[in-house]
């Protein structure tokens, strides 16, 4: 139940795949975009907090994390009431990341 989806996210993830020096094809660039899209249908979503979640998971895709980080995270993203659920959610990645 996204609502204004912004069509420009895949863009932004791929100059982001880019950026981090790990440029990815389309196809990759899609299926992290549609995964972030499933991990949030649940909510009705702001564009940045799907820009947001997408980011998340291409940092994931290209550091390769192990299985269990990864299901971790859309398990907390999956059990997110609204937008600042999810939020917060990311950005207690950061503060566990700086522990």
């Amino acid at each position: 139940m996204l609502t204004n989806e912004d069509p420009s996210i895949p863009d932004n993830l791929h100059q982001l795949a880019i950026e981090l020096g790990q440029p990815l094809d389309p196809a990759t660039i899609d299926r992290i975009y549609q995964h972030a899209k499933d991990l949030l249908s649940h909510i009705s979503a702001a564009p940045v907090t799907l820009a947001r979640v997408a980011g998340v998971l291409l940092v994931y895709h290209i550091q390769n994390p192990e299985a269990e980080e990864l299901k971790w995270f859309n398990a907390q993203i999956e059990q997110c009431v609204d937008d600042e659920e999810v939020e917060e959610s990311i950005e207690s990645l950061h503060r566990l990341d700086g522990l």
